[in-house]
């Protein structure tokens, strides 16, 4: 790995600037409580370790380079996004009243697995990130890569957390009011649906979402 200490301080960049994993995670951590919240940021990096996997075994480059696999996967996570809005909306995960059934944990955990895995974004961001820090004198390069991609992961997970707990301290302030209960199931079904069009129109970009 060439120049470790650029390599964190422009992968911490990148990493903490809000995106979709962090809105998804925030929104989560507001309708559902702070444990969801961190359920869900455990979900999302144990996706970007699958990124990982595939990125230094070659399949990440696979899929970029075909426009078919990058499509399909493209419409996968939109696709998977709006179930999720549709089911939040139609009052699958939340009902208005005080008398709520929190969503299993194992479950939101999977959402955020499932959430990354299918984004595209992901994909280009360890094509067009990761590269420019290997060292091919060194040799080794998907070794490098995973080590890189291990180190991703784990300042996205500190930065998904932090996001967590923000959100579930604002969700804890505003969930005793009647109007935030009413309400909040139609912001998050929209914050997912917004989601899913950005999946559905991801394009190339270094940036991590």
């Amino acid at each position: 790995m060439t120049h470790p200490i650029l390599f964190l301080l422009a992968a911490t960049t990148l990493i903490v600037i809000p995106g979709p994993n962090h809105l998804y995670i925030a929104a989560r951590s507001v309708a559902d409580g702070r444990r969801a919240g961190i359920a869900s940021a455990l979900g999302v990096e144990t996706g970007t370790l699958v990124h990982v996997a595939a990125a230094a075994a070659g399949l990440s480059a696979i899929v970029a380079a075909s426009a078919t696999a990058f499509g399909v996967l493209r419409y996968a996570g939109a696709a998977y996004l709006v179930y999720l809005a549709v089911r939040t909306l139609r009052g699958g995960d939340r009902v208005d009243g005080p008398e709520t059934s929190p969503k299993p944990l194992r479950r939101v955990y999977l959402d955020g697995v499932l959430i990354n895995i299918f984004n595209p974004k992901v994909v280009l961001f360890f094509l067009a990130f990761l590269p420019q820090f290997v060292d091919q004198r060194a040799g080794a390069v998907p070794a490098q890569i995973v080590v890189m991609g291990l180190v991703t992961a784990l300042i996205g997970l500190v930065s998904d957390v932090l996001y967590a707990v923000a959100g579930g301290s604002i969700g804890a302030m505003l969930r005793g009011r009647p109007r935030f209960r009413r309400g909040q199931r139609y912001a998050t079904g929209a914050i997912y649906l917004g989601l899913g069009a950005v999946a559905a129109f991801a394009g190339p970009g270094p940036r991590r979402a």
